[in-house]
């Protein structure tokens, strides 16, 4: 704790000293794909989850002080150490850090040291655009029953976003603390910038943001590569920002039809660098472990389906299939396990287990 204490310290004080002119933090520089694709050469096969401990809501509820809950993500992802995951997919909350910055960054250097102790590498997401336009600190609501997402959060909420004079100067702060307290991590993969940049109608009104995170990050000298997923084809403008200044190239994709993951793959790749699929598995849509994880396991592309363990965020219904009335579907739409390590398909634990070489 002392050491992250220390750096959260000379972090503020580097961010402070870099707003009056001293160049003490050396910016980065967009990689180029010969040194990212130089990266993911050393990398095993890229494999794991969106991890949201069964516990939360969402991520506010995930890193708040009276939430986190060391003991039930550490055997979470023991049980993830043991179909051979290596690496999770983790949202941040810039609420939890307005309120309680050095807080925060004591529990993501803990969530690391469970994460290193599993053999996990993880890839932390700062901002997004899914789900409820609203957030506030302090004891979120209970799910609503049979509701997907029914308390995920937009980050930052809608509300602060037409003040952007007042905004960015709080979100420049949280981006560059942050990196600079990670930065030189090995335990962090990557950072993702921005979760679906357009999505809830904002389409390019997300577009500064999109870049300026980018900035910040690399201003805040940034080692780990930065990346930000494309994830609609009906936004060009935002794809065209996001592939043009990712060091390595996410996206998602919950198309259960090989062929057209395959496609997919082979349009990105033509970028030159690593691709990464960083959201898939919708099992109403075909979108399978059976169907798609050897497609990407073949192609070499990481893989990170939503969902690990069935929770407060409900995600095994389906965000177009509201069933109130229902404790669990016949069919789940993501996660793997129950909350007492049954999986949902045994079927799918070894094909899992087989790609992952276990």
């Amino acid at each position: 704790m002392k050491r992250v204490l220390l750096a959260a310290a000379l972090s503020c004080a580097m961010i402070f000293a870099g707003c009056s002119g001293d160049k003490t933090v050396k910016p980065t520089e967009q990689w180029t794909p010969e040194k990212a694709q130089a990266w993911y050469d050393a990398l095993p096969w890229l494999s794991g989850c969106n991890y949201t401990p069964a516990n939360a809501i969402n991520t506010i509820e995930m890193w708040s002080a009276d939430t986190y809950d060391h003991d039930l993500i550490d055997k979470e992802l023991g049980w993830a150490e043991e179909i051979g995951f290596n690496s999770m997919r983790t949202f941040l909350s810039s609420v939890v850090y307005k309120n309680d910055p050095e807080g925060m960054k004591d529990r993501m250097d803990d969530f690391l040291s469970i994460c290193d102790k599993h053999g996990i590498k993880p890839m932390f997401v700062f901002f997004d655009d899914c789900w409820k336009a609203e957030s506030y600190y302090g004891k979120q609501p209970d799910p609503k029953p049979g509701i997907h997402n029914s308390g995920w959060v937009c980050d930052p909420s809608v509300s602060l976003r037409a003040d952007t004079t007042a905004l960015y100067p709080v979100l420049e702060q949280y981006v560059k603390d942050i990196v600079t307290t990670f930065r030189g991590d090995d335990r962090v993969l990557m950072w993702d910038l921005y979760n679906e940049p357009g999505n809830g109608n904002h389409k390019n009104e997300s577009i500064p943001l999109l870049k300026n995170c980018f900035r910040w990050a690399r201003e805040a000298g940034a080692s780990q590569p930065l990346t930000a997923g494309v994830w609609n084809e009906a936004l060009p403008d935002l794809n065209a920002v996001q592939l043009a200044l990712s060091d390595v190239v996410t996206y998602h994709s919950y198309n259960g039809d090989p062929a057209y993951q395959q496609h997919s793959i082979d349009t990105l790749k033509t970028y030159g660098r690593p691709v990464i699929n960083t959201e898939y598995m919708a099992r109403k849509h075909g979108c399978t472990f059976q169907r798609i994880m050897p497609v990407l396991k073949e192609n070499n592309v990481g893989a990170y389906n939503w969902g690990f363990v069935a929770g407060k965020t409900n995600t095994i219904f389906a965000w177009s299939d509201p069933q109130p009335d229902k404790a669990e579907p016949e069919l789940w739409f993501h996660d793997i396990y129950r909350q007492d390590h049954t999986p949902f398909d045994p079927e799918e634990i070894e094909v899992i287990k087989k790609c992952n070489g276990k």
